[in-house]
C-alpha cells in the first residue's frame, strides 16, 4: 500500500524562497524538470510514490513543501498564503529553475490553484497539469464545511486545538484505520507543523478564489503551452464533472484515474504515471 512514508531514492534538499528556506525532495536526472507543489494541509511527501518512477522516465524531479508547511518557512501574514502570493513564490522558483532546464508545473488540489496563478504571474513552464484541483473556491460539501468549522477553532486556539479534533474524527474513519501506523504517525505530525497563518490563508484561498479559467487559457494559447487535467474518479473535492468542464475550456487533455478519489498520487500512482510521464515525454519529445 502507498503512502506519504513510501520508501523513495529523492533526497531532501532545501532550497531558497521568497519567504526563507524550501524544504523539497530532489531526485536528479537529465531531461526536463517535473516540479510538483502539494495542495492544503500537504507537504512534498504527498508525491514520495511518484518520486522514483519519474526520475527512472528519464526526468528530474523536485517535490516541494508550499510556505509554512512541513519543512518550509513561512510568513506571519495570513494573506500572503493566498494563491495569487503564493503563485508569485512559485513562479520565482520556476524562474530559477528554468535558467537551466524546461520545467513541467504540476499542482495537486490547492496547490494547483497556486501553479495556475504562477502561470498568470509568468512562470515560463513547458507545460502545466492540474491534479484534482478545480475552476475556483471550493464547492459545498463536507471539505468546505470541514473549512468553515475547522476556522474559529484555529483562530481561537490554535494548529494543536485543530488537530485534537481530526484525531477523534479519525478514530472513526475506516480510511484511517487501514491505514499503516508510520502513515498515520507521520500524518499527525505533519498537521502539527503547518503555521496556523498558512492554514488559515489557505483556507481562505479555497473558498474565496475566482474562476480564472477564461485567464489561463487565453495565457496557454498565447505561449503555446500544453495542459492537463488529472483526476481522481471519486474525487470528493471539485467533482470530477466539474474538471472535465475545466480541460474543455482550458483545451487540454484530460483524464480520470480509476480506484482513486482526491489523491490519486497515494491512492493509485501507477494508473496516474501511465498517464503522467506519457504525457510529459509527448510534450517535451
Amino acid at each position: 500500500m502507498h503512502s506519504q512514508v513510501t520508501p523513495h531514492s529523492a533526497e531532501a534538499v532545501t532550497l531558497e524562497g521568497r519567504f526563507g528556506p524550501v524544504g523539497a525532495l530532489r531526485r536528479a536526472g537529465a531531461g526536463p524538470l517535473v516540479l510538483l507543489v502539494p495542495g492544503y494541509t500537504g507537504s512534498k511527501e504527498d508525491f514520495a510514490p511518484l518520486l522514483d518512477p519519474i526520475a527512472e522516465a528519464g526526468f528530474e524531479v523536485v517535490a516541494i513543501d508550499l510556505p509554512g508547511q512541513m519543512d518550509s518557512a513561512g510568513s506571519e501574514a495570513e494573506a500572503d498564503y493566498l494563491p495569487e502570493p503564493l503563485g508569485v513564490f512559485l513562479a520565482e522558483l520556476v524562474e530559477k529553475f528554468a535558467a537551466e532546464r524546461s520545467v513541467l508545473l504540476t499542482g495537486h488540489s490547492y496547490g494547483g490553484l497556486v501553479c495556475r496563478r504562477a502561470v498568470l504571474a509568468g512562470a515560463p513552464v513547458a507545460g502545466l497539469t492540474l491534479m484534482d484541483s478545480g475552476p475556483a473556491d471550493l464547492p459545498v460539501g463536507p471539505r468546505r464545511h470541514m473549512l468553515d468549522i475547522g476556522e474559529p477553532v484555529l483562530r481561537d486556539n490554535g494548529v494543536p486545538a485543530v488537530h485534537k479534533i481530526l484525531e477523534v474524527l479519525n478514530g472513526q474513519s475506516p480510511r484511517w484505520q487501514r491505514m499503516s501506523p508510520a502513515q498515520r504517525d507521520f500524518l499527525g505530525a505533519r498537521f502539527l507543523r503547518n503555521r496556523a497563518e498558512a492554514l488559515l490563508g489557505m483556507g481562505s484561498g479555497l473558498r474565496t478564489e475566482p474562476d480564472l479559467v477564461a485567464e489561463l487559457a487565453r495565457e496557454l494559447r498565447a505561449s503555446n503551452t500544453p495542459a492537463l487535467v488529472v483526476c481522481g474518479e471519486n474525487d470528493d473535492a471539485w467533482p470530477a464533472s466539474a474538471q472535465r468542464d475545466m480541460a474543455d475550456r482550458l483545451e487540454a487533455d484530460f483524464s480520470v484515474v480509476p480506484d482513486a478519489a482526491h489523491s490519486p498520487a497515494i491512492e493509485n500512482p501507477e494508473t496516474l504515471l501511465a498517464t503522467l510521464i506519457p504525457t510529459w515525454q509527448a510534450w517535451t519529445g
